[in-house]
């Protein structure tokens, strides 16, 4: 059994979504957030030091990084599904987009919602995070104008991770320049282990 430590409106349901994808036995303990700071409950630092969603049990081990997560159970419970053969050449690009999305685009989409709430807009960071936005949704956009998934036709754990972010980015207006994007998330969210992740809230 894999226990799934979810904190309510966080990175956490990537984990759900994989086991749902995977059709794998497990089981979600919720948290919410704190109604006036929207962060995690302390009870979460309990499970894990960091305190921070996602956080999973699994064959006697405690980890963290929805990625390292995403990666451990695919080793250990599903080697042969949601990415590519390591022979393969769609690999690479499969270790790049799975990476991406935390390394390098969520980092705009925080940056955005951060920011949202300082009052002067002259500071620089505002010029960098819109220059970093629309690096980054400009090069996912054109990487999905001719590809249903981010490995061409395969749909993998890299778009469980992307599609996450995508997913908070969303509501903030960064897409709205980004039709690919945009049928990108439809099609994701059509599929039924999303739409069964997304129901824990």
């Amino acid at each position: 059994m894999i226990k799934i430590h979810h904190l309510k409106q966080s990175r956490s349901t990537r984990i759900i979504w994989l086991a749902e994808e995977l059709g794998l036995d497990y089981d979600v303990i919720s948290y919410d957030r704190d109604e006036n700071t929207r962060l995690a409950p302390v009870s979460l630092r309990e499970v894990h030091p960091l305190g921070k969603a996602p956080i999973v049990e699994v064959n006697g081990s405690t980890l963290v990084e929805s990625a390292a997560i995403l990666e451990y159970i695919l080793d250990h419970f599903a080697p042969e599904k949601l990415r590519p053969a390591k022979t393969e050449k769609a690999y690479s690009q499969y270790l790049q987009w799975l990476h991406f999305a935390e390394g390098s685009a969520m980092l705009p989409v925080l940056l955005n919602m951060f920011l949202a709430a300082v009052d002067s807009k002259d500071a620089p960071v505002f010029g960098y995070a819109r220059k970093e936005a629309e690096l980054d949704f400009a090069y996912i956009n054109e990487t999905l104008a001719d590809s249903d998934y981010f490995c061409g036709d395969l749909f993998t754990a890299a778009d469980i991770m992307m599609g996450s972010v995508l997913a908070f980015a969303q509501p903030q207006g960064l897409l709205d320049n980004y039709p690919a994007i945009l049928a990108y998330l439809t099609r994701l969210h059509q599929r039924p282990a999303f739409i069964k992740a997304a129901s824990f809230g």
